[in-house]
């Protein structure tokens, strides 16, 4: 049975809100979709979701990052999905190729966002399984599960610490990372849109946040 915790879905422009919303309500959340940091304070936790280009990730969530970080630097949870989760890395390769020159991420989880060598189709997209790498609350009982990805660039962090679940397409990659402290965390696929499993994931993430 999940706890009851109070979640602010970040609204910066660029997240799919309305099936995160009922993904985390399915999960026990009570859901506030906000353009204001200023509510972030008062949540238990928040969520960065996001779809598209990281560069437009990070100019759209200028206003929000001092409280992000502030937020994280609390201790608080902070949880980043696809898009949402490349940001809380230092840099993308993705801003680079676009011949756009360097985009500073959030750096709460020092690392860079690569993208796909070796494989004959990118993006990469559909069902994979979940390795996990190491314990986290949010993992809970979803190893050799499967999740759904729609992705070109993947999480490298710089310590292998930071991988908390991986998987396979040409070569291993970060599916889930996290911060040393924990409270930073990010899937690099949709866990709303990953049937059971994602819903498994979502829950433990209120469990979580309930519990902070």
């Amino acid at each position: 049975m999940s706890g009851r915790a109070d979640i602010v879905l970040v609204d910066y422009g660029l997240g799919n809100l309305r099936s995160a919303t009922r993904g985390l309500e399915r999960a026990g959340a009570d859901v506030t979709i906000s353009e204001d940091p200023g509510t972030f304070a008062a949540a238990d936790g928040v969520v960065l979701p996001g779809v598209g280009a990281f560069r437009e990730g990070m100019e759209n969530a200028g206003p929000y990052r001092d409280a992000l970080v502030e937020h994280a630097e609390a201790g608080r949870p902070l949880f980043g999905i696809c898009l949402g989760m490349q940001m809380l890395l230092t840099t993308s390769e993705e801003a680079e190729r676009a011949g756009q020159g360097d985009v500073e991420g959030l750096d709460l989880i020092p690392g860079t966002n690569v993208r796909f060598r070796d494989v004959e189709t990118v993006p990469h997209m559909g069902w994979n399984d979940l390795r996990l790498e190491r314990d986290h609350p949010v993992v809970g009982g979803v190893d050799g599960e499967y999740a759904y990805f729609v992705h070109s660039y993947y999480a490298e962090p710089d310590t292998p610490d930071a991988v908390v679940a991986s998987c396979e397409y040409g070569s291993r990659f970060p599916a889930v990372v996290a911060n040393e402290a924990g409270n930073v965390f990010g899937t690099q696929f949709h866990p709303e849109k990953s049937g059971e499993t994602g819903l498994r994931i979502l829950r433990n993430f209120v469990d979580y946040c309930a519990e902070q």
